[in-house]
């Protein structure tokens, strides 16, 4: 969903500075699109500092941000240990709150803009194994309401999009098993499974100055999963 997004910002003019975890897939991307880059866990929120501020600096501004950092751990809540549920919260809770914390008061002080983050239909429906991951992803929601009204006075919009499944590396495990992946067919109203393009529309449509009066909402792109009950295919 991130090189999606990318992809599409750069075609449409915009100066991106990717951050990510993995170098490899990074510098490459970087490399196709001509744009700067740096390698950083976004919970690591001194780092994200720098790297926000350099950005700044070489472009003379900022107009938005994206988290997209996110994680899949499907297990009960009776088989989840201490320590998978703190590493879910540090992918998805940690790296969204170091982003709004490190973005949002710079927007402010240059006359706003918008931060999207990463929320889960799976965090305002019931699906089964899905406590820790709802748990993180309910957070994110939270924090993005939260700072929508900390912020907004000084015109920064602070969102979230709420994905059904979507067909990328982190759940592949999940759509290439013919199986689960009808299973997960048969819960999506339309059909199908999301694709990245889905989801990076979304958050290159909020990421628009265009849209200046839409903040503390978490969208779901997520196929009709979250808003109806369909009969079984």
């Amino acid at each position: 969903i991130g090189s999606t997004l990318c992809r599409r910002l750069v075609g449409d003019g915009a100066k991106v500075w990717m951050v990510g975890r993995d170098e490899t897939k990074l510098k490459q991307l970087a490399e196709e699109l001509g744009q700067p880059c740096s390698v950083c866990d976004a919970a690591d929120w001194d780092k994200l500092d720098t790297i926000v501020d350099e950005a700044i600096e070489r472009w003379g501004g900022l107009q938005g941000a994206a988290n997209l950092a996110g994680s899949i751990l499907l297990k009960p809540a009776h088989l989840t240990s201490k320590a998978e549920l703190q590493d879910v919260l540090n992918q998805n809770v940690m790296t969204a709150f170091g982003v709004v914390r490190s973005v949002a008061p710079k927007l402010k002080k240059t006359g706003g803009g918008s931060i999207v983050l990463m929320s889960s239909a799976g965090a305002s429906i019931g699906l089964m194994s899905h406590e820790a991951i709802a748990s993180a992803k309910a957070g994110v929601a939270g924090l993005a309401r939260a700072a929508s009204a900390t912020y907004g006075a000084g015109g920064v919009r602070v969102n979230s999009v709420a994905p059904g499944l979507v067909q990328t590396e982190l759940t592949a495990r999940v759509w290439k098993n013919e199986r689960s992946a009808e299973s997960s067919r048969s819960m999506h109203p339309v059909g199908r499974l999301g694709r990245p393009e889905d989801i990076a529309s979304l958050i290159q449509w909020l990421l628009s100055p265009e849209q200046s009066w839409i903040t503390a909402q978490d969208i779901a792109v997520d196929g009709g999963l979250s808003g109806l009950k369909s009969a079984t295919r």
